[in-house]
């Protein structure tokens, strides 16, 4: 497989919150794929063939009286984003029960170690969406069930549900870097029960599981959040994150329709990650 060629756009942002957050979702919505938060602000990755010149039309923050955002942009040859990541990954600890790291940091003492090497892919457990989804896997029982992780990312939230007991796994993701990065991670981890898939929801025909996880954009949630309904099985749980506390009663009112019950909210910031019951 070629390396894609990369844009990396680098954002200035003043405030900081919550227009860092409010930012990488409107970039997300656009086909940005990558994100590195800073103290300054934001560096967000678009596959080169995705780009155009007007990218940034819709991209409505960064019109607003509210905040002051400025940005570079430059062209990144593939090969140099591991010298990137590298600059600026850090483990994080999740409730003192799972590390998140690369495989040059130190082994933790933490009950669950999960060692990644993200490159373009979402979910190295720094966004807030990540860490409540990993949240929610501490907080529910795993053990033999069947899991969907839909829109797998790296595979973080895939590899902590098999760490924690789940016995069959789905992880896919529709974006082919991302299907490679999973497959990279779940070796990685000495995985023995996910499989990793490429494509989307039409994927999920004739199947059925315990536990669906999707961390993915609202608008995407929305779609297929019928197909969910459809292969989870009764007294199943729906996990969803990728959206905001503005965004919590589309969400609900969707997922009522196909009797799925809102159980608990989860909030870091202005975004938050919900737990439902078939």
């Amino acid at each position: 497989m070629i390396n894609p060629i990369y844009i990396g756009y680098d954002f200035k942002v003043e405030p900081l919150q919550p227009a860092s957050e409010i930012l990488i979702a409107e970039l997300g919505y656009v086909g940005f794929e990558s994100f590195v938060e800073s103290e300054e602000g934001v560096t967000a990755y678009i596959q080169k063939n995705d780009w155009n010149a007007f990218i940034l039309e819709d991209i409505h923050i960064l019109s607003s009286d509210e905040f002051k955002i400025t940005y570079e942009f430059n062209e990144i040859e593939q090969t140099n984003w591991n010298a990137e990541w590298e600059r600026n990954f850090k483990p994080i600890v999740v409730d003192d029960l799972v590390t998140v790291r690369a495989p040059f940091h130190e082994k933790p003492s933490t009950k669950y170690d999960i060692i990644i090497e993200p490159k373009m892919s979402f979910g190295t457990g720094h966004h807030e969406t990540t860490h409540m989804m990993i949240q929610h896997i501490l907080k529910n029982d795993f053990k033999e069930k069947s899991v969907l992780d839909m829109g797998c990312g790296t595979g973080v939230l895939a590899i902590l549900a098999e760490k924690v007991g789940a016995m069959q796994l789905d992880a896919i993701d529709i974006d082919n870097w991302c299907y490679i990065n999973s497959l990279e991670n779940v070796e990685r981890n000495n995985c023995e029960h996910i499989s990793v898939y490429e494509g989307d929801v039409k994927l999920l025909d004739g199947k059925n599981y315990d536990i669906i996880i999707a961390n993915i954009n609202r608008n995407v949630l929305l779609a297929d959040i019928p197909h969910y309904a459809k292969c989870l099985n009764a007294n199943g749980i729906l996990l969803l994150s990728g959206f905001y506390k503005n965004d919590i009663s589309l969400i609900e009112e969707k997922c009522n329709v196909f009797l799925l019950k809102l159980e608990e909210i989860i909030q870091r910031g202005e975004w938050v990650s919900l737990k439902f019951i078939h």
